[in-house]
């Protein structure tokens, strides 16, 4: 554990706890804040009794539909249809409290539910410091009603002089807590990161009955029909199918240090990200990477606004959402307390933790990623009630995130660790789960010679060219220029990475590091998700390589729609360069996603393997550019930087942007791919959406049929 449960700290809670039980029937507070302290109180009790039943032994040991009730009675509370009349939902707060304390009490609460999952952590320390939060709002709140009566209980609102106070109060108490607890949430995401310690969620993998599905409930996290019939279908399965999977996830992350000439033996251990429901896969996993002298660390999914919480892609241990809005509506609360002095006070937490960890950071050979795809599609609601960052705070962003990137550079340098990814279906995808997971498998399993040697043969055309050019097809407005780095000695140099199945599972592109300089153009897809968001008709204009503009048809202003990839595509950056441009050949994930009409539901992973794709922020080989990487034919591949990773050295701040978000082009969607060499000659790769090059012509079988 990464604290001490004393007999203080267990005295703590039970004050604060009493003290929240008599909050919750006093009748000191205007009614429509009454109405709050009472869902904020019902709910931190049922979180202490939920708690004390670890305590005695009785919360691990339940019959799965006593487990099944109390998940729901905390996760059921984000279901449309209970989310609306919610103080967990800032526009419903809002309409209850008013605009000035509304949004921010209802990102408390948000925050607050992370005590349910900590009371199956058995993390006292957490819930009580939370509780004593609240308790601390409610004091504040009761003091006002006191020092100016005309706050009459009896009615339904504060007075605004005394709203104007409150707002400031509560908010500099919110704003003390995240600081002053940075050195626990900020250093706790460092030791998760490096620390093979916390065996919580090992114990769950290696340990439970994997056949008695209450298993499942035993993370505190949200579960629902994915995770039961994930798990379910997983254990259906014969053991070699099991061995199988394992063990293409684990040979990638092997693979990955081979080919780019880094030594795992130097490694002890590995970042085990998984969906819960494959816990039967994970378990094979860890005694695959135990062979390899890798000891799994495992992690919880960001849950609160000072980790991170986003609506789009997860990582470490988690499960499907029951309100993805909920998580959008909440996605920027960290503004609430977000200033220079905060961010300043996390970087120094990190810098401490990570030097207190570096022979742990050392070690650490980096994640392995089993993501899923096929919730049900999501196009968020904008809502006014929700935080929106100040432009002071977006650019608070940018800097916090380059300053944490450096400082994570420094002690897990990116040139000596690595990686893998590997993607399965869910079964919301449909009726025909089972067939496409089938079907997932096999497109993460395909001879990567075979893919290698035609991959050669596009490689071999593209590296004639000076600039490439794409265009799209019918209503696509793609149309880029992208120039190329200048080749040498054509013996032993190469512009493009023959990618097999290695770190980035399933096989299937070449890609390279454009020169920005002379990258131009539009970039247009009608339809793409990128982190679990949804874009339409995304459009965006480059120059030089970089970013000038963009828009989508999302929303009903321009304003909105700009927003939203602002927020979710660039981070906050005023531009991006491109970082990456690959042709995907994975024709036979292409015609899966055609066959069973989900196209829009492939993540990126694999989508990226379904055409040309383009990556805005940082290069492929970010922080590693000075590594020498060669393609298996032996040729060195000299595009691992561009004009802003060039900076590294001279001027750090400007080199990374600590992004990377690969946009695809389908096939049917493609016009042509072609490369100009300098004597002006044109090489086509892709013409009418077809591979031309000779020796591709099975990449076009897929399509054809």
């Amino acid at each position: 554990m990464f604290y001490e449960k004393t007999e203080d700290l267990i005295e703590r809670n039970e004050l604060v706890a009493s003290r929240i039980a008599e909050m919750k029937d006093e009748k000191v507070l205007p009614l429509n804040i009454m109405s709050y302290v009472k869902e904020v109180s019902e709910f931190v009790l049922f979180v202490q009794d939920v708690y004390e039943k670890n305590v005695d032994g009785t919360l691990f040991s339940m019959e799965i539909d006593e487990a099944k009730e109390i998940n729901g009675r905390c996760y059921n509370r984000l279901l449309e249809e209970n989310y609306k009349k919610s103080f967990l939902n800032p526009e419903y707060a809002t309409e209850i409290i008013g605009e000035e304390l509304g949004g921010m009490l209802s990102a408390v609460y948000a925050d607050m539910l992370a005590l349910f999952p900590y009371a199956y952590e058995d993390r006292i320390d957490l819930i009580t410091i939370f509780e004593e939060l609240f308790s601390e709002i409610y004091g504040l709140l009761v003091a006002e009603t006191e020092e100016f009566p005309i706050n009459d209980p009896d009615t339904d609102k504060f007075e605004k002089e005394s709203l104007e106070y409150l707002k400031k109060s509560i908010k500099d108490a919110i704003y003390w807590f995240y600081h002053d607890y940075a050195e626990v949430f900020r250093a706790e995401s460092v030791q998760m990161m490096v620390s093979t310690e916390y065996n919580f969620f090992k114990d769950i993998v290696e340990n439970a009955d994997l056949n008695d599905l209450s298993y499942l409930y035993r993370y505190g996290a949200p579960i629902g029909d994915n995770e039961l019939k994930m798990a379910a279908f997983l254990n259906s399965l014969p053991e070699e199918d099991i061995e199988a999977m394992a063990s293409t996830y684990t040979e990638g992350y092997r693979i990955g240090f081979e080919v780019t000439e880094r030594d795992i033996t130097k490694k002890k251990s590995v970042k085990v990200e998984y969906p819960i429901g494959f816990e039967r896969v994970v378990r094979v996993a860890f005694k695959n990477f135990r062979e390899m002298g890798l000891e799994p660390i495992v992690a919880r999914d960001s849950i609160l606004s000072c980790q991170g919480r986003t609506s789009g892609r997860k990582r470490n241990t988690y499960s499907t959402d029951p309100n993805p809005q909920f998580l959008y509506d909440h996605k920027e609360d960290k503004g609430f307390y977000y200033d220079k002095g905060y961010a300043e006070r996390v970087i120094e937490v990190t810098k401490d933790t990570f030097e207190k960890n570096k022979t742990l950071a050392k070690t650490y050979g980096g994640p392995a990623v089993i993501e899923v795809f096929g919730e049900p599609d999501f196009e968020p609601l904008n809502k006014s009630a929700n935080y929106h960052f100040t432009d002071e705070q977006n650019e608070l962003d940018v800097y916090l995130s380059r300053e944490l990137g450096k400082i994570t550079n420094t002690y897990i340098p990116g040139d000596e660790y690595s990686f893998t990814i590997i993607s399965y279906p869910l079964p919301s995808i449909g009726d025909n789960f089972e067939e496409i997971f089938n079907k997932t498998v096999e497109v993460n399993t395909l001879d990567y010679t075979l893919y290698r040697d035609m991959q050669q043969k596009i490689i071999d055309v593209l590296d004639k060219g000076e600039y490439a050019r794409v265009l799209g097809k019918g209503d696509n407005k793609t149309d880029l220029k992208v120039s190329l780095h200048s080749i040498k000695d054509a013996t032993k140099e190469t512009i493009f990475e023959n990618c097999v199945a290695d770190v980035n599972i399933p096989v299937g592109e070449v890609f390279t590091s454009p020169v920005l300089k002379g990258t131009e153009g539009i970039l247009h897809v009608s339809k793409v998700y990128l982190n679990g968001l949804s874009y339409s008709n995304l459009e965006i204009n480059f120059k030089d390589g970089m970013i000038v503009d963009y828009t989508c048809d999302n929303f009903p202003t321009e304003e909105e729609n700009k927003k939203y990839i602002f927020d979710n595509i660039l981070f906050h950056h005023d531009t991006l360069p491109i970082g990456e441009f690959a042709i995907g050949t994975n024709t036979t994930a292409y015609k899966m996603g055609i066959e069973y009409g989900i196209q829009s539901k492939l993540p990126i992973l694999i989508a990226e393997k379904t055409g040309p794709h383009f990556a805005v922020g940082d290069t492929c080989y970010s922080h590693a550019e000075d590594v020498v990487v060669h393609n298996p034919d032996g040729k060195e591949i000299i595009a691992r930087s561009n004009e802003c990773a060039d900076l590294r050295d001279t001027d750090p701040d400007k080199a990374y942007f600590n992004c990377h978000t690969d946009i695809t082009i389908p096939y049917d969607e493609l016009d042509k791919i072609y490369v100009v060499a300098k004597d002006g000659t044109e090489y086509m790769v892709i013409d009418d959406g077809k591979f031309v090059v000779p020796g591709t012509e099975k990449l076009n079988e897929p399509l054809n049929k």
